[in-house]
Formats: structure tokens, C-alpha cells, sequence
């Protein structure tokens, strides 16, 4: 699949209406993936767990994070992000940033609804925290497109070579 320009990484990031599955670290050492809204600026997605979220505290312990960013449809665009997460704004100083949150919310419900929902939710503290693109590992990539050429759609590590004979054969 060919990757993604970074104008089409940049566009996709910026549409609305799409989510990110962010996962983190437990005590434990196993995963927890969590689906939430998310925001793209200044080269960084930012993020916002609740104050009781697991995987808030799962980053307070441990900042490494995967991002999975996708669409459902055709062409079927994917970014997906490993890093570090930064914490911006820690749980209680949610009046220092509100209008950055009320951005988010915008992404993805109209204004009305996003500040209903910002009033129902304003004693739920949340903290606010970011991966910065430029010191993260991002892969990205689609389907072919207009007048590219739809085969060879996956990374050459996925083909077996003619001479090789397919397990269990």
C-alpha cells in the first residue's frame, strides 16, 4: 500500500468524525486499547483521558503509547503512531484549557451539542496529553488510488517468493 503524503497525512488527521484507538501500558504489562476523540495540531495529536480513566493512570506510570487512526471506507487510509505521550495539562487545571477541548469536541458533534456536552461534563476533570509526530514512529498508508497501480497493494515482506512452498504444503 503506498504510504501517505504528508499533506494527505496532515488532511486526514483533520477531518471530522474520526476516531483514534489509543493504547496503553497496564501495571501488568498487557494492553488496554481505548477508542476516544483526539485533535491534530502544531504536529502532535492531543488526547484527553478523565480523571478515573485507567488508561489516564496507566500513562501516568508508563507515557508509551500506539495510536490507530483509520477509516472504514475505501481507501481505506491508516496512521498509526508509537511514542511517547507528554502530559500537557494534568487532571484539575482543566479551566487553563478548556476551549482546546471544546475544539475537540467540535470534530466530532456541532457546536450546540459540544458545549451540552462540555456543561454535563465540566466536574468530570480530565488532563490533557500529546504525541508529538516529529519524535514518534508514524506509519501511514492506503489503498491505490486513481491511475496507481492496485497491485502489490502490501509491503513486499508479506509476498512469498515463487520458490518458497507455503506452510503445510
Amino acid at each position: 500500500m503506498p504510504p501517505l503524503s504528508q499533506s494527505e497525512r496532515d488532511a486526514f488527521l483533520n477531518e471530522r468524525g474520526i476516531l483514534m484507538r489509543v493504547a496503553t501500558v497496564r501495571a501488568d504489562g498487557s494492553p488496554l486499547v481505548t477508542p476516544i476523540w483526539f485533535a491534530y495540531e502544531s504536529g502532535a495529536i492531543y488526547f484527553t483521558p478523565r480523571a478515573r480513566s485507567q488508561w489516564r493512570d496507566n500513562l501516568a506510570r508508563d507515557p508509551r503509547v500506539a495510536l490507530c487512526i483509520d477509516e472504514q471506507p475505501l481507501p481505506y487510509r491508516k496512521v498509526i503512531v508509537e511514542g511517547t505521550a507528554d502530559l500537557v495539562h494534568d487532571v484539575g487545571h482543566d479551566d487553563v484549557w478548556r476551549d482546546f477541548y471544546r475544539r475537540i469536541a467540535r470534530r466530532y458533534i456541532d457546536d450546540e451539542q459540544a458545549e451540552g456536552y462540555i456543561q454535563a461534563t465540566i466536574d468530570e476533570p480530565r488532563a490533557l496529553y500529546r504525541v508529538p509526530l516529529e519524535t514518534a514512529s508514524v506509519k501511514t498508508w492506503r489503498m491505490p488510488v486513481g491511475d496507481e497501480d492496485p497491485t502489490g497493494i502490501w509491503h513486499s515482506r508479506y509476498y512469498v517468493s515463487s520458490s518458497e512452498t507455503p506452510p503445510g504444503d
